[in-house]
This record gives structure tokens, sequence and C-alpha cells, in this order.
């Protein structure tokens, strides 16, 4: 699974204005909602409720929000790239300000396992972080996300 399959580029985003973990996951929602057809309420919820399960932030200012939702049609991924890193209470207690959403249909298993193994390893990469955290432009995150696996060790 390439990263292409389920992230459009209108699904990147950054954002200037966040100031919470509540706050991020709300707008990831709509935007989500945006892309999906589904309620951004329902995503919203979703979301919460994972996080209560234990936090997504895998360190290195990295986290990865994600759940399964009905009516789904696919796996959708959104991404953010936030201009001030927020507490998200990851497990290194580093805040965060890369953050990957993964929305998965119910009832999809490996499909949803596959797209948190790869946006994983991708966002292990450091070159890859490292041109996230620098690019201001959407299209360029894009770009850099959807790079097929063996140009990044050239970039």
């Amino acid at each position: 699974m390439e990263l292409s399959d389920i992230l459009a580029k209108e699904s990147v985003v950054a954002c200037a204005k966040i100031a919470s973990k509540r706050q991020l996951l709300q707008k990831l929602a709509e935007k989500a909602a945006e892309i999906s057809g589904a309620k951004a309420s329902d995503i919203f919820e979703i979301l919460m409720n994972r996080e209560k399960l234990g936090s997504t932030g895998l360190g290195n200012g990295i986290a990865i929000p994600h759940g399964k939702l009905p009516n789904l049609s696919g796996v959708t991924a959104v991404f953010a790239r936030l201009d001030h890193a927020i507490e998200f209470e990851a497990v290194d207690d580093q805040p965060v300000d890369l953050v990957m959403l993964l929305l998965a249909p119910e009832g999809s298993g490996a499909d949803h396992l596959k797209a948190l193994a790869r946006v994983a390893r991708l966002l292990r990469t450091e070159s890859i972080v490292t041109q996230l955290r620098e690019s201001r432009d959407p299209a360029h995150m894009f770009d850099v996300l959807t790079r097929p696996v063996e140009s990044h060790a050239a970039a």
C-alpha cells in the first residue's frame, strides 16, 4: 500500500492556530469529513475515544490518531503539519507537530494495520520528517509523503 492510495492532495494541511490536542482532532475530523462524506462529529468522537485508550503520539513530535468508522469506503488519511508543537501526551512526553490521521472502515483489519505500519515507517525516516518540518506548502508536503519509497533515500 502506497500513501498515495489513501492520501489526497486536499488532505494535507498546514495548521497555524492549533493550540490543543482537542482542537487538532476537531480540525482533522472536519477535514476527514469533507473528504469521506462522514460526519465530523462522528469522526471526532471516534478519535477522542481512541485517545482515551492511550495516546497515539509515537514520539519525536509525531502522532498517528486513528479509528474505524462504519460505512467508510476505504482507508482515508489526513496529514497536518503544525506551526507550533502541542502537548499530545506522547510516549516520550514531547510535543507533537506532525500528525497523520488514519480512518478505516469497520472490519478492515488488515488494511488498517497495513496503513498504520506504512505511515509509522515513513514518519520514522529522518529525511522525510525534516522535509515536512521545513515546508509550509501543502502541495510540497503531499509530494514528500507520496514519493516512492526508493526515491526518499536520494532526497
